[in-house]
């Protein structure tokens, strides 16, 4: 899967040489929101980071986010190394589901912000395309 991830990377680092200005003007005005399922121990680290890439600034507030208590389940394959759970066995746990506006000019970099602090080899992250916030 980590070959797959390397190959994404790159082919939208081919796309952002390519077509970047006319893909950040796309991206420029719409807001996305962020799905990120984490374990409670790493929140607060995740928090910090989302706020370090200004995700969650809608209008004259920032640092804006919700959470809930949500429980996840997982079966790790052959030739991964689980942060939770063992190969070959369903696991099921307690964790975070973390919500987010972000907004599009900054989707990719927040991105990374999240994957910095993420425990898990392959983090649940799902980008939401809004057609209106609140604002």
């Amino acid at each position: 899967m980590k070959d797959v991830n390397a190959w994404v990377h790159d082919f939208l680092q081919t796309l952002d040489r390519a077509f970047g200005d006319r893909v950040r003007y796309m991206l420029h005005d719409k807001y996305f929101k962020l799905e990120i399922f984490i374990p409670e121990s790493h929140f607060a680290d995740l928090r910090k980071s989302l706020q370090s890439v200004d995700a969650g600034h809608i209008g004259n507030y920032d640092c804006c986010l919700s959470y809930s208590r949500v429980i996840g389940t997982w079966r790790p394959l052959p030739g991964t190394e689980p942060f939770i759970g063992e190969e070959g066995m369903i696991s099921e746990e307690e964790e975070l589901k973390v919500e987010v506006t972000v907004k599009g000019n900054r989707l990719n970099e927040t991105i990374e912000a999240v994957k910095a602090v993420h425990p898990y080899e392959e983090p649940v992250i799902n980008v939401i395309e809004l057609f209106r916030t609140g604002l």
